[in-house]
């Protein structure tokens, strides 16, 4: 980012905020500020408190003590409702659109000052006119569930921009984007800044933030350890360590590829939505051997997901089949293909990675708690399982007031880590890990990376499904591209790069394919 405005009073000022839950503290006499025309880098590692500092701006939560101050007034911030009203708003890593609804019905849904049959026309033409205003290519008919994940990223901040938000939260804004959409987000910030619009950007990737930003601050455990302008700031080796307090490997140490029999075998993979249409999954076909780790990249909603769940026995299949291990799976169920030793890190960590209610050392122990080592004559051994699980905590270094404590609270870069824990613990030969670094900070998500490749290196097959391709570039030894439930290419990671894959992420074919 270049030219910004940092003249006269801040747009946000937050000053000692501090916010408590029980057993830990969340937020420790934090202050921001952030000026008109300014891209404020929000980061830290997860459980560090950017997420509960900005739920506090836009109302979500009420802080213990500490005040704001927007555009230079003392503002009490009790709900949403507030913060919209004073021009702030938030766009969430999960979109909040109504897929079946059109783009112009989403934007003003909600909205309470409409009259009871809403003006579609004029909507219509206000959100044409302020889409090409901002080069956001957004068209009001469009029904959300036809549009790209790009697209629906517009769509939201279309939204803030038409309900009169002039201070934007953006959540992980590139996570689910190929690397030409994030160019364009990058070209879209540009135009609302110069029009003085200011930003408060949350990433973990260190070259968007070297990128996008005018300043960088950086939490840890709750406390505010640095404020620097992003120009001052050498390189990302240097923000990774500002933000992790050590040094952070940018590349790791692999044993060499050497791949054995195939233990992932997909054949003419077919999957068919309910009720007809374009195939979820179409004729995918792979394998995955021992010894390698086998990449799949594409933007989220390329029928990932719904392949890793077909092999781990979650949705059934219409044709083609799975073998694993040299058996066939095809439509076996998941505790079958459980004792058939794979293991599997999902995408959603909420609904199907653990059970909220339950204590973190229950969620740990939970794939292994027939197994000799915490049970006894089909008894579980309270004792094995609190040994376990504290040896677990401590190697994969999850934050948590205890072991005892309800999953649930767990922020969720740490719900992630209690999963890996659990998952990579359990492995038996098969890995699949859907975006296991998501969510998670650069020393995370090295930890991770370095569990993969040990997996790799020890005789796993790991099924790495990633948006991120410098990952899949660093640990896959290949890499498969989905777009639209097909394979568009498999490569070599050694001869391939980020361009060409994001080539193949927007469905253009390489020449001779």
């Amino acid at each position: 980012m270049e030219d910004r405005n940092t003249d006269g009073t801040p747009v946000v000022r937050m000053i000692d905020i501090t916010k408590t839950f029980p057993g830990v503290v969340a937020n420790d006499r934090v202050s921001l500020t952030l000026h008109k025309g300014e891209v404020l880098a929000l980061l830290g590692e997860n459980g560090a408190g950017k997420s509960t500092l900005m739920n506090m701006l836009i109302g979500l939560y009420q802080p213990d003590s500490g005040s704001i101050f927007i555009n230079g007034v003392h503002r009490q911030i009790h709900s949403p409702q507030d913060s919209m009203a004073l021009g702030i708003g938030m766009i969430h890593q999960e979109f909040m659109l109504v897929g079946n609804m059109s783009v112009a019905e989403n934007i003003v849904l909600g909205m309470k000052d409409l009259p009871f049959v809403p003006p579609m026309g004029e909507i219509k033409k206000k959100i044409t006119a302020l889409s090409k205003r901002y080069g956001l290519q957004v068209y009001p008919d469009k029904i959300i569930h036809d549009l790209s994940v790009g697209e629906q990223q517009r769509v939201e901040i279309l939204k803030l921009l038409y309900r009169g938000a002039d201070i934007l939260i953006l959540d992980e804004p590139t996570a689910v984007l190929t690397p030409g959409e994030s160019r364009d987000l990058n070209e879209i910030l540009k135009r609302m800044l110069s029009e003085g619009k200011s930003a408060i950007f949350i990433t973990h990737k260190m070259d968007e933030v070297m990128s996008f930003s005018h300043t960088v601050q950086v939490l840890r455990r709750g406390k505010s350890v640095a404020v620097k302008p992003t120009g001052d700031i050498a390189n990302v080796q240097e923000l990774a360590n500002m933000m992790v307090g050590r040094d952070v490997l940018f590349s790791l140490d692999r044993g060499p590829y050497e791949p054995g029999l195939a233990m992932v075998e997909v054949k003419d993979l077919v999957m068919l939505p309910i009720g007809g249409g374009k195939p979820i999954l179409d004729n995918v076909s792979f394998s995955v051997r021992s010894g390698e780790i086998f990449g799949i990249a594409g933007v989220a909603g390329n029928g990932q997901q719904q392949l890793t769940e077909a092999i781990t026995g979650l949705l059934h299949v219409d044709g083609g089949s799975i073998h694993l291990g040299g058996k066939n799976m095809t439509n076996k169920s998941p505790l079958a293909i459980i004792k058939g030793g794979v293991s599997h890190i999902p995408a959603d960590r909420g609904r199907m990675g653990v059970v909220g209610d339950m204590s973190v050392g229950e969620n740990l122990s939970m794939k292994k708690y027939r197994t000799a080592e915490l049970s006894h004559n089909a008894v579980m051994k309270k004792s094995r399982i609190r040994r376990f699980a504290e040896d677990l905590i401590e190697r994969f270094t999850i934050k948590t007031p205890s072991q005892d404590t309800s999953v649930k609270f767990l922020s969720g870069g740490n719900i992630q880590k209690t999963i890996l824990a659990r998952e990579i613990d359990f492995c038996r030969g098969i890995l699949i890990a859907v975006y296991p670094s998501r969510g998670l900070d650069v020393g995370a998500t090295e930890a991770v990376r370095q569990n993969l490749i040990k997996q790799r290196d020890q005789g796993s097959a790991v099924l790495l499904v990633s948006e991120e391709l410098e990952e899949l570039l660093m640990v896959a030894d290949r890499i498969a591209v989905m777009f639209e439930g097909r394979i568009m290419d498999i490569l070599d990671a050694n001869k391939t790069t980020t361009e060409e894959l994001g080539m193949l992420m927007a469905g253009v074919a390489r020449e001779g394919r």
